[in-house]
């Protein structure tokens, strides 16, 4: 029988947020048993033909994410090791190797570049790998840094947001959130727009946008609310990067709801009941998610309406989605990596990356796909 206090403890002393995922099902009365679906064979409609790969070390159980600025990748290893790749030809530049193990991937803009080590240090780097700083903030942190507008923006576990000077590391600003009973214990990403803000989302089901130069708030707005009687099922975080196209932000939440609205503002447009923790991609006519079974979603962005469901990758894990093109890119907890038709969910390839998981998004920059596993296989590929 689960014990349900020790799941209350998971969700704040785990980094795996699938165990979490794994340990609600249970209390809540569903399956245990999550078999991940059998592959049903596809006939490529198109080819991501590689281009170069390489080794950046493995993430283990932490999620690193690849940063690209301008003509280069940056990418970290959680034993230590931080590498920047010339992403044309995936030639390794420089290859450093930082004090302490990291808890989470780079953030740069091409001229500074920042880790973080589990133990809450933040290490910066110049664009030739010689470290100019480094300062503790007193927390773990689980988020990658962002480094825009010459601030290199650190999310504490213990909800501050800490804006550093990105060429002296001087701190230029603090935002502090409240903290919350009980809240996932995961990275909440930031999406920078532009050099000016970044969005985020907070725990309680809320998303919002925070000046890069000062810290401000400059809007919050609740995607869903909490419901249920105990901590657990109250659970409401906006963990997942939101996602922008256009003039449109869309955002999910973990036991709560989907929902697009003004960038602007934050006034929604619509919401609707759905749970996630891998997030949101976007084209200008749809927004897509997958749910804790892995069951990959399409809604219409003016309303909401659900356009497709596709559940052939159910329990396979996947991870965040990336739109680019006519297709929806996902990896998977084995090592695949699965395009979806936009349009209507149709299974159109699939490539076999490497056999450890894929949950960071893969990115597409000067027409290349770049898709890095926890395993440390960074590889670019060729949509033909």
């Amino acid at each position: 029988m689960m014990d349900c206090k020790r799941v209350a403890k998971l969700a704040t002393t785990t980094l795996a947020l699938v165990s979490v995922v794994l340990a609600l099902t249970a209390c809540s009365g569903g399956s245990r048993v999550r078999k991940p679906a059998e592959l049903v064979p596809v006939s490529n409609q198109f080819d991501l033909t590689p281009v170069w790969s390489t080794s950046v070390g493995s993430s283990e159980s932490f999620n690193f994410h690849p940063a690209v600025a301008g003509d280069a990748v940056y990418a970290a290893s959680h034993r230590g090791n931080l590498t920047k790749i010339d992403l044309r030809t995936g030639e390794k530049v420089w290859d450093v190797s930082v004090p302490d193990r990291l808890s989470i991937g780079p953030g740069s803009d091409g001229r500074t570049t920042a880790v973080v080590t589990t133990k809450g240090t933040v290490y910066a780097y110049d664009d030739t790998g010689k470290p100019i700083w480094n300062v503790s903030v007193g927390s773990e942190v689980l988020s990658e840094p962002v480094v825009a507008g010459g601030v290199v923006i650190i999310r504490a576990l213990d909800n501050r947001f800490i804006g550093f000077d990105a060429q002296t590391g001087a701190r230029k600003w603090t935002y502090q959130r409240q903290q919350s009973a009980l809240s996932l214990r995961v990275g909440y990403g930031m999406l920078a727009i532009g050099n000016e803000v970044i969005v985020t989302g907070f725990a309680g089901g809320r998303f919002g946008m925070i000046a890069i130069a000062n810290g401000g708030l400059v809007w919050e707005t609740p995607v869903s609310f909490p419901k249920g009687f105990s901590e657990i099922e109250r659970l409401n975080d906006v963990t997942a990067k939101p996602s922008m196209e256009g003039e449109i932000i869309c955002a999910v939440s973990y036991q709560g709801r989907v929902g697009c609205g003004q960038a602007r503002t934050g006034n929604l447009l619509w919401f609707k009941d759905y749970s996630s923790f891998t997030g949101t991609a976007q084209s200008p006519d749809l927004v897509f998610s997958s749910n804790e079974k892995s069951y990959v979603t399409a809604f219409a962005v003016k309303d909401g309406s659900q356009v497709w469901e596709n559940t052939q990758l159910t329990f396979r894990d996947v991870g965040e989605p990336m739109a680019v093109g006519r297709v929806l890119l996902v990896g998977d907890a084995q090592g695949y990596v699965h395009a979806l038709s936009q349009a209507n969910g149709e299974m159109l390839a699939r490539i076999r990356h490497d056999s450890s998981p894929i949950t960071a998004a893969p990115i597409a920059v000067n027409g290349l796909i770049l898709v890095q596993s926890q395993g440390g296989k960074l590889a670019a590929y060729s949509p033909k």
